[in-house]
């Protein structure tokens, strides 16, 4: 985190508390004031998740309130170079302990993971299970296929989904993380599995957004619903009567 980003957040922050002394007084009717509601929203969450959730709001309203009306700085810019210089540090430290603390439950997840029934690890340290068979067609590195996905963190919380946007999607099988290629390769068009991506496979130190924190195991369920620019008759085997009347209960 930068000290201009952070020096930013505290202004935006600010220009929202500036504006209000309760709750009562926010008027959110126009599409300017809910806008700026919803910077100050978003923005006081991204402050708390990398540990700024102690700052004064009193202080950064009064910082913005300074700039305003032109008056003298309070603090000189030595003063607020070292506080801004310990809060990214405070940051960092905490991001950094945070992601250790992610990467030894991601291990226990995974040695546990690993012993139930159904579940495949392959050499590169990917889990699988397959949730539905198909004897449709393999993609290959160079291919494009179409997919339907939710993405969740070991706790189950749900990051991204084309399931709940109600649109699969395109993508390049050799365009995405590591346990996707890997996981996609192993798939027949028509099949279902459920992925089990270490953060190594994934995103492993870096967080792509404070959804996913760093060190994540990624768990996906994932269904691979054609190749791109492959005759549809090749994609899927058609089933047997006695998988037919299988899926049908009978």
């Amino acid at each position: 985190m930068r000290q201009h980003r952070l020096a930013a957040a505290m202004a935006l922050v600010g220009l929202v508390l500036a504006g209000c002394d309760s709750q009562t007084s926010v008027e959110l009717k126009t599409p300017a004031q809910k806008a700026s509601y919803g910077i100050g929203l978003n923005m006081g969450k991204s402050l708390a998740q990398e540990g700024m959730d102690d700052l004064d709001s009193k202080a950064v309203a009064q910082g913005i309130e300074d700039a305003i009306g032109k008056k003298a700085q309070r603090l000189n810019d030595e003063e607020l170079i070292e506080a801004f210089a310990a809060l990214q540090k405070r940051a960092e430290e905490r991001m950094a302990a945070l992601g250790e603390e992610n990467a030894k439950a991601g291990k226990k997840f995974l040695e546990e993971n690993a012993k139930r029934q159904g579940v495949t690890t392959t050499a590169s340290g990917l889990q699988y299970e397959v949730l539905k068979k198909a004897e449709g067609a393999q993609p290959k590195p160079s291919d494009v296929v179409t997919v339907h996905y939710e993405g969740r963190l070991t706790d189950g919380t749900v990051f991204d989904s084309s399931i709940e946007r109600g649109s699969p999607i395109d993508l390049p099988v050799s365009g995405v993380i590591p346990g996707w290629v890997e996981g996609l390769q192993l798939m027949h068009v028509g099949e279902k599995f459920k992925l089990y991506i270490p953060s190594e496979l994934a995103y492993g130190e870096q967080s792509p957004s404070p959804a996913i924190p760093a060190n994540s195991v990624l768990v996906f369920e994932l269904e691979l619903l054609g190749i791109k620019d492959q005759p549809a008759e090749q994609q899927a085997e058609p089933e047997s009567e006695a998988e037919q009347a299988e899926a049908k209960g009978e």
